[in-house]
């Protein structure tokens, strides 16, 4: 019995996912096919140049705008941003840092010392000795 290696394709959304660009600003030969494993690994080895400068200008897709304000995807929807934003729209954004940014930041500042509290409190939880097992 001889084993067929099938050729594992995406829609263009889930590769532009993937590569975490705004589908919309990519070339219309993109959108408009399918992107296979290996085209898509080529595209993360070895970007061609309209992916490089997407990536370096933007318009960034909402996950990548709220980790380089470094907001939950919530908390730009909290704070009225709900369109792809360019890297320029981003830094001006940082630079006028507005109330709700602020407040957003705070927040998510909490949450990640939340996580670390609760990701110590586990790790000491597994090394230590279960004492009512006695």
């Amino acid at each position: 019995m001889t084993s067929h290696q099938t050729t594992q394709s995406m829609k263009p959304a889930t590769a532009a996912k993937k590569l975490g660009v705004y589908l919309e600003a990519t070339p219309a030969e993109f959108r408009e096919g399918v992107v296979t494993r290996a085209e898509l690994n080529a595209l993360q080895t070895d970007p061609p140049a309209w992916l490089e400068e997407l990536r370096r200008t933007g318009p960034h897709p909402r996950p990548v705008v709220a980790a380089k304000l470094g907001v939950s995807i919530a908390g730009l929807a909290r704070g009225g941003v709900t369109e792809p934003l360019t890297t320029e729209q981003i830094e001006a954004l940082k630079q006028d840092s507005p109330e709700w940014l602020r407040k957003e930041r705070a927040t998510q500042a909490e949450v990640r010392k939340e996580g670390a509290r609760i990701k110590q409190r586990n790790a000491e939880r597994a090394t230590r000795p279960d004492d009512r097992r006695s």
